[in-house]
This record gives structure tokens, sequence and C-alpha cells, in this order.
């Protein structure tokens, strides 16, 4: 895949929205909640002004009551993402984006929705199967940044029945437990990693359609993977949308839930 030309990765200004913070002394942000905000506010359709998503209250309200919950498992605490958000409203005010009205109003609607997000992230039936095995693997101490250790705990863990498996899901730090962990939930949880997975890869087909159009004003020719049956797109917005579900939880991990560990998280009723 050529991104270059595709530009389906997101390339949000992190690095310089830390810097600038910093140099106006504001509050630390965590640095990967903060890419986590970008990316997803572009992604759900935000509109983007000199490299940053513009902060309307209809876009805070989807992305920490509707897409953060499907996405995230972070190692920071959870207040992290209500606090990038602030941070890129006070941005957005200074670049003149924002009148001292807005500026308020975002402020407290990005408050109190983080603090909605915090509860989010301990349902269990609003859970993912990254961001289930991702609180299993941190539970139990395996190096996440291993692919051969994670692969090696996925291993171990496929030797337990299912019963067995579904008790270490009730039982998993970090969320709350309900009593409520049997075949049903599995199937919730099945179906809500894939649409989950698919409202990602939307976003990331937009993202490079409206870069596209900037080639064909100028002339240039399609990509490669634009160019007869799509396939070849299709399977890059496949992939990226793994490669971003696995940095918001553990790297590499998505794309081995898929591809080799599907019967450990099942989208269907089939492998369960």
């Amino acid at each position: 895949m050529n991104d270059e030309d595709l530009q389906l990765i997101p390339r949000t200004r992190t690095d310089e929205l830390l810097a600038w913070a910093a140099q106006r002394e504001l509050p630390a942000v965590d640095g990967a909640a903060l890419r986590a905000v970008l990316a997803l506010l572009e992604l759900g359709g935000a509109r983007m002004h000199d490299g940053y998503p513009e902060l309307t209250s209809p876009a805070v309200e989807q992305l920490l009551y509707q897409q953060l919950h499907l996405y995230v498992q972070p190692v920071a605490e959870p207040e992290a993402y209500g606090a990038a958000v602030g941070l890129l409203i006070e941005h957005q005010r200074e670049a003149r984006r924002l009148n001292a009205k807005r500026r308020q109003r975002l402020h407290e609607e990005a408050e109190w929705q983080g603090e909605v997000l915090c509860g989010l992230l301990r349902r269990p039936d609003l859970l993912t199967w990254p961001r289930l095995y991702a609180l299993l693997l941190r539970a139990d101490g395996v190096a996440v940044e291993d692919p051969a250790a994670v692969r090696g705990w996925l291993d171990g863990f496929r030797e337990l029945t299912a019963g067995q498996r579904l008790a270490a899901y009730e039982a998993v730090p970090g969320v709350d437990p309900d009593g409520g962990w049997d075949a049903g939930r599995v199937l919730l949880v099945g179906m809500a990693s894939d649409g989950a997975r698919r409202l990602l890869e939307q976003g990331l087909m937009r993202r490079s359609y409206r870069n596209l159009a900037a080639l064909t004003a100028l002339g240039r020719p399609m990509p490669e993977e634009l160019a007869g049956d799509f396939e070849g797109f299709e399977a890059a917005v496949a992939a990226e949308a793994l490669r971003l579900c696995g940095e918001w939880t553990v790297p590499g991990l998505p794309e081995l839930l898929v591809a080799e560990y599907p019967d450990l998280a099942p989208e269907d009723t089939s492998a369960w």
C-alpha cells in the first residue's frame, strides 16, 4: 500500500499540540489519549482546519459517549480523554475558532461526558474483544509489547474450557462484574467488535476519498489499490482499522484475534 497516495493513516498533530500546551504551561495531557481523540474526531467526520478537527457539541458527544468506549482500553486514567478534549478546546479558543461562550459550554460538556465515559469503560456489556483481551493480558502481567508473549498467552487461554473463559471474563479487573457472561454476552461482544471495526473502516475510506479528490484535481492517476475491483484498497482499509484498534489497546492483538484466534473472539455463533 502506498499511503502517500491513499492517505489512509490519520496524521494527527499530537506532538505539535503537546508542544503548544507545554509552551503555555497548561496541565499535562496523556499523549496516547490525545492521539486517539484527534484520530477518532477526524474519522468520525469532524471538519478539519489546519490539521486539527473542529469541535462542536455533537462531535464531543459522539466522541465521548458513542465512540471511545468501542476502541480504547487505556493504561492511563480514563479521565485523560476528557482532558484531551479540553486541551483541544483551549487550542481552538486561541486560534479564534471559538468565542468565550462556546469555549465555556464545550468545557462543561467535555467534563461531564468525560465522566460518563469512565463509567462506560467499566460496563461489561459494552466491551469489545480487543478491549477485553487487553485487560486480561495486563491483569496476568504479560509483556504486551512482546508479540511472542501475547501469542503464548493466547495459546494458553485457548486451552481453557468455554466455562473457564467465561469465568475469566467475569473476573477481569477494570470492569464491574454483573454475572451476565454467557453465550448471549459473547455474541453481543462479537457483534460490537465487528460493528466498531466496520465503522472505523468507513471513516478511513472517507478520509482517503477526501484526499484522493485532490489527486484527481491535479490530474494524477488513481492509486493501484483503487484500480479494478478495489480489493487492494479494501484490504488496506481493513489492515489499517485493525492496526488502529491495536494502537488503542495492545499493538497487534486485534489482528491476532481476527486472523489466528477467532475461536477466542467470535463475531458470530459458529465459533463458540
